[in-house]
């Protein structure tokens, strides 16, 4: 199971060949109506190169379509029916407090992102080590960081207790860097 997750909400295919092949691919785009020839496109390049590919807020295309599993943003509340899910399936679910970590036990996901650790342009409501730490004793889940985390902040990862990250503009702009930190996952 990686613990590294690279966020995109397009298919760059030169991007994505820059990356470590351990960091986990999860395609979100609320933007725009989800098409499922992008989606294969993105499923084959990553089995092709032996990368993890996870589709947001779509568990049924994404079961359609064989991935690797499915993210549950923190806004998806609904149950999942686990039993139509095959073993190597896995469900991502993101939660932003006690509550929502409660709801994503529920739908029967393998690992929680817990968001925002840290600011980001969207959201200045953050979590912060302490209160992020506290949260993740909420779960026996493996948790991993989610929001905010840049060049600036990254050495403050080994401050709080998780699995891993999650991140957008890190990894896009960070090549050497992130080959660095992934030797300590």
């Amino acid at each position: 199971m990686p613990n590294i997750y690279y966020f995109i909400n397009e298919f760059n295919k030169e991007y994505i060949e820059k990356i470590d092949k351990k960091i986990a691919i999860i395609y979100r785009n609320y933007q725009k109506k989800i098409n499922p020839s992008e989606i294969l496109k993105i499923k084959n390049f990553c089995k092709k190169n032996g990368r993890k590919f996870y589709l947001a807020n779509n568990i049924e295309l994404a079961i359609k379509l064989k991935l690797d599993g499915a993210y549950l943003p923190s806004f998806c509340k609904k149950l999942i029916n686990n039993k139509k899910l095959k073993n190597n399936f896995l469900l991502l679910g993101s939660a932003h407090n006690a509550k929502e970590i409660k709801i994503k036990e529920k739908q029967g996901v393998t690992l929680i992102f817990l968001s925002s650790l840290f600011a980001t342009n969207n959201n200045k409501k953050i979590l912060g080590i302490n209160k992020f730490n506290l949260l993740a004793k909420h779960t026996k889940k493996k948790v991993i960081a989610l929001g905010g985390i840049r060049a600036n902040n990254i050495n403050k990862l080994n401050l709080i207790n998780s699995y891993g990250f999650a991140s957008i503009s890190l990894i896009k702009d960070n090549y050497k860097l992130i080959k660095s930190i992934i030797k300590k996952y």
